[in-house]
């Protein structure tokens, strides 16, 4: 010990030796005493207890040769288990789980689907998605729509609907208030979404199911059974496609029918069809009301409408970021990057109204490319389906109505859409109505007036005589009627009635 604390004295000041020489006696005597009295086999743990760091590296010189004995007894495990458990676990605690694990997985289940989680989400928009299928034709507002499946939140309703409408499942009808109706494809979105509807209505099961993926397998296999039931009912009902004479009316998504007409030899809703297959895009042009809209319809139930106006921008066509109700954002695609993703007709009503800068956009899609570039989002280039076709509406005599060469060249095929009177009579449309019609549209045709009563003025007519009679119904005619055209319809129907008809307009005070 003296040689230890001559050695350490060059090291030190002569009055720090003298106190560590004073107080080493002390200390080596407390460690010896410890050393004697306690047992052989657990005692080296406790000796490096003392604060002082100096004692404790002298104390701890000899006792490897102490250490070293008991090394061999069996009793160190239960000391170096409570420390590195890595070395231990491994061979022992590891097995132990195993048998354990069925008896934790009930107290992990609690973690269901959160009401924000994909999973409820994706519930949700299948429950909505269901209401549309079910109620084709009729179209809900948010706040129906959120009542009728469980008075669920509006704003979570809302979503899925918009969620719904951007991928093309359904159709927003109205803006104030937001209405909604289904699509074609709502009742296949609905009927594939229903899979993971015993995930919602049955929770013991599901909820294993994702906590633990060992018991996955397990709770999956026991739905099994069940999805194919819930699945295998709708299918029949959801897509039944009666063949189709290829003359007798056809449905429209409002609940109208359309009587198709003759065209090439064949009807006109066939001859679409087969332009479509073939992938020549077809214009329609006429006056507005003489069906193009509802042969469009008619021909192709999967069509995306968007109609045109002088402030449509690219974004109405391809997309844009739109703020998600958590504050982020997210690019919602545009109809025109649906229907190319889905392989589904787009349909440009008064397509000539659009600005051919805004066009422009569609035209790559159009040709032999039949690819887009979205630039707004990362520059991703869109690539057409099988099926994606375009099909646009021309009203020639419209204010700004321009018909490009760039896109006229597109549509190989443009069909000129008149009305057809010989189906306002079978329409009980009355039959001097029609003829007064015929009479104007043939003056127009010779250049002799600018306007004649079209299909929807006819189905006009008639609803207006069934509510406020025929007098009042001549008087609406009249009054629609351009007022430079005004007084050749009234002689017209002077000429056809044997009386003077004046426009509608309101009368003395009662």
């Amino acid at each position: 010990m003296t040689v230890t604390a001559s050695a350490a004295a060059p090291t030190l000041p002569p009055d720090m030796l003298t106190a560590l020489s004073a107080a080493l006696p002390a200390l080596l005597t407390t460690a010896l005493q410890q050393l004697a009295t306690a047992p052989d086999h657990a005692t080296p743990a406790p000796s490096p207890a003392p604060s002082d760091t100096a004692p404790r590296r002298l104390s701890t010189a000899p006792e490897p040769a102490d250490v070293d004995e008991p090394t061999d007894s069996p009793e160190p495990a239960p000391v170096s288990d409570g420390a590195p458990e890595a070395d231990c676990t491994t061979p022992t605690v590891a097995p132990e789980p195993d048998p354990t694990a069925p008896e934790p997985e009930p107290s992990a289940a609690p973690s269901a689907p959160l009401p924000g989680s994909k999973a409820a989400r994706g519930a949700l928009r299948a429950t909505v998605a269901r209401l549309l299928a079910d109620n084709p034709g009729d179209t809900f507002t948010v706040t129906q729509a959120a009542k009728l499946v469980g008075n669920k939140s509006g704003g979570a309703v809302g979503n899925a609907l918009e969620w719904l409408t951007a991928h093309g499942h359904a159709a927003r009808v109205n803006d104030k208030p937001r209405t909604y109706s289904a699509t074609p494809a709502t009742a296949h979105a609905a009927a594939t979404a229903h899979v993971s509807a015993p995930t919602v209505t049955a929770p013991a099961a599901p909820k294993p199911a994702r906590t633990r993926a060992p018991k996955k397998a397990e709770h999956a296999a026991a739905p099994a059974p069940v999805a194919p039931a819930t699945t295998a009912a709708p299918d029949p009902a959801a897509s039944p496609v009666p063949a189709w004479d290829g003359r007798s009316p056809l449905p429209r998504p409002n609940g109208s029918t359309y009587h198709p007409r003759t065209l090439a030899d064949t009807s006109d809703v066939a001859a679409l069809r087969t332009l479509r297959a073939e992938g020549v895009p077809a214009l329609l042009y006429g006056p507005p009301g003489t069906g193009k809209t509802s042969l469009v319809e008619a021909a192709f139930p999967d069509a995306i409408t968007v109609c045109g106006d002088g402030d449509t921008q690219v974004s109405d066509l391809i997309g844009s970021y739109t703020q998600r109700p958590d504050g982020g954002y997210e690019f919602v695609y545009g109809p025109l990057v649906i229907a190319m993703q889905e392989g589904r007709v787009l349909f440009l009503d008064d397509a000539t109204l659009i600005p051919p800068t805004v066009l422009a956009a569609l035209y790559p899609g159009m040709d032999g490319r039949r690819q887009i570039t979205v630039k707004e989002h990362k520059g991703e280039t869109i690539t057409a389906a099988e099926g994606f076709y375009v099909v646009a509406g021309h009203n020639p005599n419209v204010h700004g109505a321009i018909l490009s060469d760039a896109l006229s060249s597109r549509f190989s095929v443009q069909i000129e859409v008149s009305s057809d009177y010989d189906l306002a009579r079978t329409l009980k449309i009355d039959a001097s109505a029609v003829r007064v019609a015929r009479n104007l549209a043939t003056r127009k045709s010779k250049g002799e007036i600018g306007w004649a009563p079209q299909l929807r003025e006819l189905l006009a007519f008639h609803k207006i005589q069934t509510i406020l009679g025929k007098d009042a119904a001549w008087s609406n005619l009249l009054g629609i009627a351009p007022a430079e055209d005004r007084d050749t319809v009234a002689t017209v129907l002077k000429a056809a009635l044997g009386k003077d008809i004046t426009h509608l307009a309101l009368g003395k005070q009662l």
